[in-house]
């Protein structure tokens, strides 16, 4: 019996009735109602998530920029939200009557926008009070536990657009901040470079009028030494009034004498010349002196006028005083001199005139000695002119004598004002040079500063407004992922195609050891090698997988959209792996029986968490890597991703080689099991558990 009939043998059995027709179709259906059933109710959930129930509550009161901009980030974000329509979105009025709708399954979960979310956004231009804005968000794994992983995504999306606007605006008004500091700083250079210029100048006229000053301090000191020689001057006045004064007292007490005792003139007549020669004589002497006094005071105020003269023209000259606060101090000077010269020649005179009034009465007396015996009565009234004469003269020394101290005490009052002018003039003098100092240190620290200034306002950016705005950008979102995707999925269902695919195959070859026997009793029976039968055995298995496989690929690939990269290699990997499964599977019922569906069984299960169907199988329990490694599932995984989404072809190889080898395992199984089965036992004819 050859293996084809062996085969042919079995279909025919598989074909001999209505029902066993009808339990092949189903058998051959089995994938397809596993594999493309969940693709097409997975085929695009994330295009589906606008049937989702979802509450939004806008509590936000919105806030005020610094540059007084209405900021309502809550209603942009809610309005942005509704026009997206990624979610059934429901405007509720509070955050509790959300969070009640989550509870009781009316939402599948709550977004929430609290009062304070724009103004926490504009905080940070606050330090002390700078906050993060915050999105409340409610869900509720009793409502569906993946639904959470998917909102987490919502809620990041939204939340890198919400920082990203809010970012670049508070990035820019930082910026903004820049361009000012830099104004400012080039301002205030300007302005130190100004205070240095103003300063060298100012530190000239300091310099200049530190040097008037010095020529004042000295034109003080030489009108205070004349004040003083002015001072002494008046005290010889003072005095010489003071001796005329007496004299003419005593001049008038000797003509009273005079007068009384002219009974006895004649005999006294000699005597009366003589006497008469003596008060000329004095008389004499008396204007002499009075008139050397006069000249002393007058030299004195007229050399401190010189010199007061001087020192106010060396002032104009340094530019301290202007020539007509020269002319108002001289003026002055002169006015005070004038009215002390005018009560002094008033008394003066009247000096004088008693003086000159007293020798000519001494003259008369000398003239008239030699006629005074001729006439008592002419002599009687010369005595008595005489008399009134130095009545006269005593007056007017009086006067002189009191206008020589008022002198004296004004001069005292004019050397303590031009003490007080030297020492001023000197300490002036002084503060000058201190001021010249300090406003050259003005000017030096002036011009570092500004040195300084202009280096910083240098350093500081000043960007233009679209340099602002692109940096402004770049610091609200610094980093752009710039995704190269060597192989992509269209879709989700596209993305867990080759899992799903994979793991129908083995499930519908698995159901086939349900119905059909993994080696025939017939051919046990026969003569025929066990290689032939193990191959008799397989090839129904083949037949049938092959078809469940076509079937499956043709309904993915046409019902459900899956467009692939390579789909004519796609397809004959899938042929390649119901090879491979069929063999395996066939295999291993047929050497262990019953107990070898048990054991598929449990392979299935191993495959299927570690198969790197849904999450990378290097994140599945380390025992679990081995069981990746040595089954098929995985591989045939990984190469359809392959050449569904296009990828390294020569990967693919390596995948068709190791089910070629997995194909091979499964007939030495068989092979083993039909030389085993080939003896029949008692257990053979009547097993415990009914293959």
């Amino acid at each position: 019996m050859t293996t084809l009939r062996l085969a042919l043998s079995e279909l025919k059995r598989m074909t001999g009735g209505l029902l066993p027709k009808l339990t092949l179709v189903a058998l051959t259906l089995v994938p397809l109602l596993y594999g493309a059933i969940y693709l097409y109710a997975n085929w695009d959930p994330y295009g589906n998530l606008d049937g989702i129930s979802a509450a939004l509550v806008v509590e936000d009161e919105g806030a005020e920029t610094d540059g007084g901009e209405r900021l309502e980030v809550g209603d942009t974000v809610a309005q942005s939200l509704l026009e997206d329509g990624t979610f059934e979105w429901e405007r509720v009025a509070d955050a509790d009557a959300a969070d009640a709708g989550v509870a009781d399954g009316t939402y599948s979960f709550a977004l929430k926008i609290p009062a304070d979310f724009s103004k926490s956004l504009t905080s940070p231009s606050d330090f002390d009070s700078a906050r993060q804005g915050v999105l409340n968000v409610t869900t509720n794994d009793a409502n569906n536990y993946l639904l959470s992983s998917i909102v987490d995504k919502l809620t990041g999306s939204v939340h890198d657009t919400v920082a990203a606007e809010v970012g670049e605006e508070t990035a820019n008004q930082f910026l903004t901040g820049f361009s000012t500091i830099h104004t400012q700083l080039q301002d205030a250079a300007d302005g130190a470079s100004e205070v240095a210029s103003g300063s060298a100048e100012a530190n000239t006229g300091a310099a200049d009028l530190a040097t008037g000053l010095e020529t004042l301090s000295g034109g003080a000191a030489e009108l205070y030494a004349g004040q003083q020689q002015l001072l002494a001057g008046s005290g010889s006045l003072a005095a010489g009034a003071a001796e005329l004064n007496a004299g003419a007292g005593e001049l008038q007490a000797g003509l009273l004498q005079l007068n009384a005792g002219a009974a006895a003139l004649p005999e006294q007549t000699r005597t009366l010349a003589d006497g008469a020669e003596q008060v000329a004589a004095g008389n004499a002497a008396l204007n002499s002196e009075f008139q050397s006094a006069v000249s002393g005071i007058k030299a004195a105020q007229d050399a401190a006028a010189a010199r007061l003269q001087a020192s106010t023209a060396a002032l104009v000259a340094d530019g301290v005083l202007t020539q007509d606060q020269a002319n108002q101090v001289l003026a002055a000077a002169a006015g005070s001199a004038d009215a002390s010269d005018a009560g002094l020649a008033a008394q003066l005179a009247s000096a004088s005139a008693s003086t000159q009034a007293l020798a000519d009465g001494s003259r008369q007396v000398a003239d008239g000695a030699g006629a005074l015996a001729t006439g008592i009565p002419a002599l009687t009234d010369g005595i008595s002119s005489a008399a009134a004469g130095a009545g006269t003269l005593a007056e007017g020394s009086g006067s002189l004598s009191r206008g020589a101290g008022d002198l004296a005490a004004g001069q005292q009052d004019a050397l303590a004002g031009a003490g007080r002018l030297s020492e001023g003039a000197s300490s002036a003098a002084a503060g000058a040079a201190t001021l010249s100092e300090g406003i050259s240190q003005l000017a030096g620290g002036s011009a570092e500063l500004s040195d300084g200034l202009t280096d910083g306002a240098g350093s500081v950016p000043n960007p233009d407004d679209q340099q602002r705005a692109n940096a402004a950008r770049v610091i609200a979102d610094p980093v752009s992922v710039n995704t190269v995707s060597q192989a992509k999925a269209d879709s989700y269902g596209a993305g867990i195609a080759p899992f799903f695919l994979a793991l129908a195959l083995w499930i519908g070859v698995f159901m086939l050891v349900q119905a059909m026997r993994p080696i025939s009793r017939r051919a046990l029976a026969s003569n025929a090698p066990a290689v032939k039968i193990a191959l008799g055995g397989w090839l129904p298995f083949l037949t049938v997988a092959l078809v469940q496989a076509t079937v499956l690929y043709a309904v993915v690939r046409f019902g459900l959209g899956l467009s692939p990269a390579n789909p004519v290699l796609a397809w004959g990997l899938l042929l390649l792996a119901a090879m491979a499964f069929s063999a395996l599977i066939q295999g291993i019922v047929a050497l262990l029986g019953s107990v070898g569906k048990f054991v598929v069984l449990i392979l299935l299960v191993l495959q299927l968490v570690s198969s790197d169907g849904t999450f990378p199988w290097e994140t599945t329990p380390t025992p679990l890597h081995l069981a990746h490694e040595i089954l098929p599932m995985g591989h045939v995984v990984t190469g359809l991703r392959q050449l569904l989404y296009g990828g390294d072809l020569a990967s693919v190889g390596v995948v068709a080689l190791g089910l070629a080898g997995y194909t091979l395992l499964g007939l030495v199984l068989s092979t083993l099991a039909a030389r085993k089965h080939k003896t029949w036992t008692l257990k053979t004819l009547q097993p415990e558990i009914a293959v």
